[in-house]
């Protein structure tokens, strides 16, 4: 498995989280689940605000979750939150079972929650977005750009008055 970081100078930026006095450095880390790549995303529990933070290989799951697992541990992840896709019409898909058992395994290895999003449209939104910046970009950026609307979906919905409940668990 390989962990490709997207550069600043032409693609997105990557986060590290930055601890102070006020603040422990504790985050959510957002998924973006495809058969081929996994986007990361990342929030500071206090701020609220997600960024991309890397892309992963999918093509093996087990080894994609013991990355994850790694991740979440150096960024000090509270909960984790994957998107749930769906067809248009809110069926579920061939895609959708993958990522539930993909899931199930995350939920196993990890110590933190690990809640679904809808993630109708935000890999749509993402090519969109860095098609308007007339930069070069890859499936990558859009996977974690893709990531980072899922988070920002979530912690509209679900997090906006403290942390992840666990009605929230789905």
């Amino acid at each position: 498995m390989t962990v490709k970081k997207t550069l600043q100078t032409t693609r997105l930026k990557v986060i590290t989280p930055v601890s102070n006095e006020r603040d422990t450095g504790r985050t959510i880390l957002g998924l973006d689940i495809g058969a081929r790549r996994i986007g990361l995303a990342v929030a500071r529990q206090d701020i609220r605000i997600p960024q991309p933070l890397a892309t992963l290989d999918a093509s093996t799951s087990g080894t994609a979750v013991q990355q994850i697992a790694r991740l979440a541990t150096e960024h000090d992840a509270v909960a984790i939150v994957a998107g749930w896709p769906r067809g248009m019409a809110g069926q579920s898909t061939a895609q959708t079972k993958a990522v539930e058992v993909f899931v199930a395994q995350l939920r196993q290895e990890l110590s933190v929650p690990v809640y679904l999003q809808d993630e109708a449209l935000t890999s749509q939104k993402a090519e969109a977005e860095l098609s308007a910046r007339r930069k070069p970009f890859t499936k990558e950026d859009i996977d974690a750009l893709a990531a980072t609307y899922i988070l920002e979906d979530y912690l509209r919905d679900h997090h906006a008055n403290g942390p992840p409940s666990e009605a929230a668990h789905v």
